[in-house]
């Protein structure tokens, strides 16, 4: 499964944004069925920064769905056709 860990770069919103648009972009290509956004625990700050980010209708067309895995709820599960 392919993951991106958003804890290096957690600060600078801009590079959040980039990488996690790379990231979708490069998982949609792979043929991979499902992939992860790790933002951790933390305060949910990050998490909801990234379901947001998700939930945006240019993004959405990226991916099938998307869920906070039931298992870790520090990770964000991407679910692919």
């Amino acid at each position: 499964m392919l993951s991106l860990d958003l804890h290096p770069i957690f600060r600078n919103n801009r590079d959040i944004d980039l990488a996690m648009r790379q990231f979708l972009i490069r998982a949609a290509r792979s043929g991979t069925p499902v992939a992860a956004i790790i933002p951790g625990k933390g305060s949910g700050q990050l998490q909801s920064r990234v379901l947001a980010f998700l939930d945006q209708k240019h993004i959405k067309k990226l991916y099938v769905r998307r869920e906070s895995d039931p298992d870790n709820t520090g990770r964000v599960l991407v679910y692919f056709a």
